[in-house]
């Protein structure tokens, strides 16, 4: 199965309004990254164990460690958890940026350093979304 294959089956797999709220964000990100690199990561580490909740990524940026090691990642990322959905902005390295920026505009929602949580697609502004998304594209 390819990558997109994998992400369609991910989102079908999801409750009937989680799902459609999943599809209108996966269209939202391609329209601001139109040819940006797709990912899959299905929450499984090396030996088959969960870690986490499945997850879509976009784009591509290279993670360097302390150590000196460097591996390549996606910039944005989707997942669907228990509550709603997350939204990773991974390219920011200033933690208290998208809190300063965008907590106050974005609607109902949780934004922590790398991470917008909601509960519904309707309950946040799309516009403020998008910006948040190009910022973590753009850096």
């Amino acid at each position: 199965m390819n990558i997109q294959e994998q992400i369609n089956k991910y989102i079908d797999s999801q409750p009937e309004l989680k799902r459609s709220d999943m599809q209108d964000l996966h269209r939202i990100i391609l329209k601001v990254m139109p040819k940006c690199k797709l990912w899959f990561l299905d929450g499984k580490d090396e030996n088959g164990k969960i870690v986490s909740n499945p997850n879509i990524g976009y784009g591509l940026q290279t993670i360097k460690y302390a150590d000196g090691k460097s591996k390549e990642f996606y910039q944005i990322g989707i997942s669907a958890n228990t509550t709603g959905i997350s939204v990773y902005i991974m390219g920011i390295e200033d933690k208290k940026y998208l809190p300063e920026t965008y907590r106050n505009k974005i609607g109902k929602a949780s934004v922590s350093g790398y991470c917008i949580k909601f509960k519904k697609l309707k309950d946040i502004n799309i516009d403020i979304l998008e910006a948040a998304i190009r910022d973590g594209v753009e850096v």
